[in-house]
């Protein structure tokens, strides 16, 4: 093995609060999700603890793995965490539809009290409401994407531990705020037409494949943090960064361009437009009900 990175993953330790947060949550939401199996089984399919905990696996690996050691010597391998944390952890979380599953998983006691008046509360449904308005939640994403990759602050966050859980907060946060009126988990109600999804999704990839563009074809060093780092399996400096730039642009414009010609074929589709009218009209009730409900 590279001296370079065995001396990274013998310096690393676990971070066991992060790992105990992800153990949690799993729990609970498998605890949610077999009650409500066991209710609304074509509601809750097995696909969707599947994918709620590949969405879990995706941030242990992305947050509490040894790739976190690494992203100090190879940009590439940052850039595979932010693949994480953007685009393959949220989508993934967000498939499990994991709002109801979550407060059914809780302990009654901890639901009543806590989130029962969260959910009666004026002032969350409005903040909420706002939070996942989709321009509000594309303008955030793409500000946190190049807000980030400004080579001071993205040089402060691996000088810093702090300011490197600050920048992977701001990218999660995002990205589950982005992908939200993509996904719709149940039981969301859509604010904007489906066909607005594409224009959506194909800005967000325009500005991807610009950031993305920006690395492989510079001809200098964006971040010289990497210049002095040690040499691993015989990338340059530059060599790493056209690397990085290709893991941003060939998988993130897939990760944008598959759902937006899914959503296209879903559109074109005229005998979904009658079960698109019933999943809307279902959406708006259980919403509605949701902030009055007394039994969570």
């Amino acid at each position: 093995m590279n001296p370079a990175i065995q001396t990274a993953l013998d310096s690393w330790t676990p971070p066991l609060a992060t790992i105990a947060t992800l153990l949690v949550t799993a729990a609970i939401y498998a605890r949610g999700f077999h009650r409500l199996h066991s209710q609304m089984p074509q509601r809750f399919p097995t696909w969707r603890l599947a994918m709620f905990m590949g969405g879990i696996a995706a941030l242990f690996i992305a947050v509490a793995s040894p790739l976190e050691a690494l992203d100090d010597l190879l940009l590439q391998m940052h850039m595979t965490q932010h693949l994480l944390l953007m685009i393959v952890a949220p989508t993934m979380l967000l498939a499990g539809a994991p709002a109801i599953a979550m407060i059914r998983g809780l302990p009654p006691r901890i639901a009543r009290a806590v989130v029962g008046p969260l959910l009666r509360s004026d002032a969350v449904r409005r903040l909420f409401a706002w939070l996942t308005q989709p321009l509000v939640c594309w303008i955030a994403f793409v500000a946190a994407t190049w807000g980030w990759h400004i080579p001071s602050t993205f040089q402060l966050a691996l000088r810093s531990d702090g300011w490197h859980v600050v920048e992977h907060a701001c990218f999660f946060t995002t990205a589950l705020m982005f992908w939200y009126p993509v996904i719709q988990p149940w039981p969301s109600v859509a604010r904007w037409p489906r066909w607005a999804m594409l224009p959506y999704l194909l800005f967000a990839d325009g500005q991807n494949t610009i950031l993305a563009a920006l690395f492989m074809f510079s001809d200098r060093l964006i971040y010289p943090f990497y210049a002095s780092a040690p040499r691993v399996a015989g990338f340059t400096p530059l060599g790493d960064q056209i690397v990085a730039g290709a893991i941003m642009w060939v998988p993130g414009s897939l990760f944008y361009l598959a759902p937006a010609v899914l959503i296209m074929f879903q559109l074109l589709a005229p005998q979904n437009l009658s079960y698109q009218e019933h999943e809307d009209d279902l959406h708006r009730r259980i919403a509605g009900e949701l902030p009055a409900a007394p039994h969570l």
